[in-house]
């Protein structure tokens, strides 16, 4: 498996036609297919293949990686790699820069700077953030360094087979060491950028686990994983519990903060073109929380 070519072979319960492989088995959108198919460069054993005919067990189907015009616009910054393979790149993310552009003016979002990475070191891709973090959340982001790998990898986070693990400082001690809270989360009518808990609200489900907790600054430290990926999950359902995340103004905060304490520390992804994951940590940035905490060297 080379950067420019994807090699699959067909197993015996795959015996599908060659646009339905594609599609369903390896997950490649319906617009990708078509410019694979353009492109002449797809083969089946050696062979340009019949699109509609059964594959059989066996068959060697070589995929061409398309280049692809590079965007968002490339911007310098410096970015913290904390894994990279040729199909996929992880980020940790500071607090305080968007994912990606708000608009076709803003030249400064991770994902700018995710493009200059691809251009200095000639990536001929697009930039794919596989899944997002608001603004004033630190921590991994998962960018896919093709089309063929974002299709999977978006794939697998539908299917929850990419697991996030986050570390939260909330206010006030919790009571207990671990729960679940299972509660949905809708819009708030009155405020265009907040979410809340709400009956007709989309299914949410987020698991914490106590890590410190600080009874003389009436924090804790907690570790959560989530079921669900609605916006702002963590944020609405740990303020709905009494434990709004630190300097999180827009849920309840009582403390100034420069940003809330949430951060993506955990990510475990599976490899897009084989059996196996890697688990990759973000280290906790400087200036999470009170710095007289220390929280980065736990």
């Amino acid at each position: 498996m080379n950067r420019q070519k994807l090699t699959f072979s067909v197993t015996n319960n795959q015996s599908l036609p060659l646009q339905s492989y594609l599609k369903d088995i390896i997950g490649i959108s319906k617009g990708l297919l078509h410019e694979l198919r353009m492109s002449k460069q797809v083969l089946v054993n050696g062979d340009t293949p019949n699109w509609t005919k059964p594959l059989q067990e066996g068959d060697q189907i070589l995929i061409p990686i398309l280049p692809e015009e590079l965007s968002p616009v490339a911007t310098e910054m410096a970015i913290d790699i904390v894994y990279e393979t040729e199909h996929l790149l992880v980020v940790n993310k500071e607090a305080g820069i968007d994912t990606h552009p708000s608009s076709d003016q803003d030249l400064h979002s991770l994902s700018n700077g995710v493009a200059h990475y691809f251009k200095k070191n000639e990536i001929p891709s697009k930039v794919r953030h596989v899944h997002r973090l608001d603004k004033d959340t630190s921590g991994a982001i998962l960018f896919a360094k093709h089309a063929i790998s974002g299709a999977i990898l978006d794939r697998m986070l539908e299917e929850r087979k990419v697991k996030r693990t986050y570390l939260a400082l909330v206010e006030g001690v919790m009571s207990r060491s671990k729960g679940i809270v299972d509660k949905p989360i809708g819009k708030d009518r009155h405020h265009a950028s907040r979410r809340r808990v709400s009956p007709n609200g989309q299914k949410a489900i987020t698991h914490f686990k106590v890590v410190k907790s600080f009874p003389k600054e009436q924090l804790t430290l907690v570790e959560l994983s989530l079921d669900t990926g609605r916006t702002h999950q963590i944020r609405v359902h740990m303020s709905s519990i009494g434990h709004p995340i630190y300097g999180d103004k827009l849920y309840g905060s009582q403390n100034n903060h420069h940003r809330h304490s949430l951060h993506a520390w955990k990510l475990t992804v599976p490899h897009p073109f084989k059996e196996e994951s890697v688990t990759v940590h973000a280290p906790v940035p400087t200036g999470f929380g009170p710095s007289l905490l220390k929280l980065e060297e736990l």
